[in-house]
């Protein structure tokens, strides 16, 4: 996962591209991209961490069970989990009338380059 700028999320963009144009190799992994360090600390906050464990570890068949492994209300989880969800940090499996949490990944890598933020905790074109 990247914090970074609209600007240096095109240029990887363009960067692969070349490399694929060449033929050359590029990493096979999903990437997501967040524009400023709010966005990070809301996406990842302690809570959604603690639930993301939940399902890598235990695979809870529904969300009512990842929210009862929790210990949190249905309703707050399950808005969580339709937000990782639209990041594609989450996926759901049908299961009759339940929704099954998955995660695909063990780990998650961040990357903020601390030196290409605004004031604000927004990320700025890197300076190359």
């Amino acid at each position: 996962m990247y914090v970074e700028s609209t600007e240096d999320f095109h240029e990887r963009g363009l960067e692969n591209l070349k490399k694929i144009e060449k033929g050359e190799p590029i990493e096979d992994k999903f990437t997501l991209s967040l524009s400023n360090l709010k966005e990070l600390d809301r996406v990842f906050s302690e809570k959604n961490i603690q639930l993301l464990q939940v399902i890598a570890k235990q695979e809870p068949e529904s969300i009512r069970e990842a929210a009862r492994l929790v210990e949190r209300d249905v309703k707050e989880v399950h808005r969580n989990l339709k937000e990782l969800e639209q990041l594609k940090v989450v996926e759901f499996e049908s299961h009759g009338r339940s929704k099954k949490p998955v995660v695909w990944y063990d780990r998650i890598d961040v990357h903020v380059d601390l030196l290409d933020f605004d004031s604000e905790g927004r990320a700025e074109p890197s300076a190359v």
